[in-house]
Order: C-alpha cells, then sequence, then structure tokens
C-alpha cells in the first residue's frame, strides 16, 4: 500500500535513530503521509542483524517505538513525549535485504498522555511486527538537557514521492 508524502519530519544529530552524524545509527527519516500515518524509513545494515539475514528484534522495537511517539506530531507539531509503555508483537522475520518502513499513527489522546499503533509489514504486504505504545507528554526541557537546538533541525534529504 503506497502513501504519498507530505513532508519529512526533523532529524538529530546524535540520535540513535535519526541521528545523522552517528555513525552506529539507523539514520532513519520520517516523512508525515497523505493518508495521515506517519512512516519511519531505514536501510539495515549488516550490524544491524540478530540472526544471519534477519533484522534484530530490538532494533524493530526502536523504529516502531519512535515512528508511533513522532506520529503525535502530525496533529500537535509541538508535543514531545516519552514512552510509559510499549508492546511488541514479533510474527515474522523482518530480512535485512531491502528498506524497512515502519507505520505508525496515535489512537488516543487524552491531553498528558497519548497511544498509538504501528506494525512494519513485508513486500507481501504481510505484518512482521505489530506495536502499541503508551507516551507521557512532556516539554523538551523536562526530557532533554543541554542545547536541544542545536541537535533537531530541517531533515534537507530529498524527499520520496511516495513510501509504501
Amino acid at each position: 500500500m503506497s502513501s504519498r508524502v507530505r513532508t519529512a519530519q526533523n532529524v538529530s544529530r546524535m540520535c540513535m535513530v535519526c541521528g545523522v552524524e552517528n555513525t552506529a545509527g539507523l539514520h532513519a527519516r520520517f516523512y508525515e503521509l497523505e493518508d495521515g500515518e506517519l512512516a519511519g524509513v531505514f536501510t539495515p545494515r549488516e550490524e544491524h542483524q540478530g540472526y544471519p539475514g534477519r533484522l534484530h528484534g530490538g532494533l524493530a522495537s526502536t523504529i516502531l517505538d519512535e515512528t508511533i511517539g513522532r506520529a503525535i506530531n502530525l496533529t500537535d507539531p509541538e508535543a514531545w513525549g516519552v514512552t510509559i509503555e510499549l508492546t511488541i508483537r514479533y510474527r515474522k522475520p523482518v530480512p535485512l535485504d531491502g528498506e524497512i518502513v515502519a507505520r505508525g499513527r496515535i489512537t488516543k489522546d487524552s491531553g498528558r498522555i497519548f497511544e498509538g499503533s504501528g506494525e512494519i509489514r513485508l513486500t507481501d504486504g504481510s505484518v512482521a511486527v505489530e506495536a502499541h505504545g503508551r507516551y507521557l507528554r512532556l516539554p523538551i526541557d523536562r526530557i532533554a538537557e543541554g542545547d536541544f537546538d542545536a541537535e533537531w533541525f530541517e531533515d534537507a534529504r530529498p524527499l520520496p514521492d511516495a513510501v509504501e
């Protein structure tokens, strides 16, 4: 199911998930889609494997957590949250041989707490990993230390027209 990309969300300098200068990171990008969902996209490297040829389950969890948590920005661009609870269900192994796309959406927003769900699908459309998360909304100065503005900036790389 292909969806058109509206815009890219910001990235950071050293975040494990989206940090453009983090050599150990995923270098993920996050796209706001016309269908109202958020896509988290990255291309796994060999060092991201669990078993040979398979994405490590912790990294599948990581990209889903970040994608679901960032989905709040679709309706509230100034919102920040920290994970309270994340439930993951692994259905199928995720191969390392191509781009990984996680999709996320907000399912409940109660003000201070928001919830969402997401999944990673395989190229045949089947769900490989699914997640549900609960997040605590906090101001950024209660989450991060230091000069956050120097760490968080626009993703200026070219946008794809759509993501799967």
